[in-house]
Parts: C-alpha cells; sequence; structure tokens
C-alpha cells in the first residue's frame, strides 16, 4: 500500500489575486506545506541533520493541473501519494480537495519529484541513496 499523508488548511486572502481567487503559484507553496508536513509525520524535516549524511530534496520536476478555483476561506485537505520511490528520488501526487462538511471536491492535481542530496567534498550538493531509516517509512504505489 502505498505511503499517503493528508493536511489541511484554509485560504488565505493573501493567497488570493483581484479575483478572489488563489494564485496558481500558491498551489506549488501548498504541495511544499504538505510535503514538509509529511516528512515531520515520520520523524525528519525536509532538511534533516539527523542521517548520515545530513541530506536535503531538492525538486527537479512540479506540474499542476487545475480543475476548480478556490477562494478565500475555503478549506482544503491536500492528499499526498508517495507513487514512486527509487533509490534517491521520491514521486509524489497531491490532490488538493476542498471541503464543505463531509463532502470533497477535487480541485486540482499536482506531482512533484525530488532527489535526495547530500553535500559532496567540494560543498556542493549531489545525488544520495535515500537514507535507510527514511526509505523504510515509505512505500510507493498508484494514487487512488
Amino acid at each position: 500500500m502505498p505511503t499517503t499523508f493528508s493536511i489541511r488548511r484554509r485560504v488565505e486572502f493573501s493567497e488570493t489575486d483581484m479575483a478572489g481567487i488563489v494564485h496558481f503559484s500558491n498551489f506549488f507553496r501548498y504541495m511544499e506545506y504538505a510535503e514538509h508536513a509529511f516528512f515531520r509525520s515520520l520523524g525528519f524535516s525536509i532538511h534533516t541533520q539527523t542521517t548520515d549524511p545530513p541530506v536535503g530534496w531538492p525538486r527537479v520536476h512540479v506540474d499542476c493541473d487545475f480543475k476548480k478555483p478556490l477562494r478565500f476561506e475555503d478549506e482544503i485537505e491536500i492528499v499526498l501519494t508517495v507513487t514512486e520511490k527509487r533509490s534517491r528520488s521520491l514521486r509524489f501526487e497531491f490532490r488538493f480537495l476542498k471541503v464543505k462538511g463531509e463532502e470533497r471536491e477535487e480541485v486540482a492535481i499536482g506531482n512533484m519529484v525530488t532527489v535526495c542530496v547530500a553535500r559532496n567534498e567540494a560543498g556542493g550538493m549531489q545525488a544520495c541513496p535515500i537514507p535507510a531509516e527514511i526509505a523504510s517509512r515509505i512505500e510507493a504505489g498508484d494514487a487512488s
């Protein structure tokens, strides 16, 4: 079963444009928000110093398809699913659901690919295997 994580938040006024609709760029911020919360739920940070070597997760691909608008004070649920786990990278799918009581309405779907990196001897970033203590807590599979 794939690792799935969800988190809720409200749309802030500053995230909307002159038409009162969430500006598209904020969906990428929402993806990052959910990704960071996901790593915290595993007991790690997106930039962890607790593994050897310490690792980070730069994004190498991101996309988002929009279906319906979100507006100020809408409550949204962001559902993150790990759809692919490789030795050095993770692929996430993000489903954005507008919450109305018990109902959920899908408003967007995004994808992100991140690569596990560590500092090399020259101080630059270099792809490295996902530390076992992180990899062991993540399963990949098709999003539903």
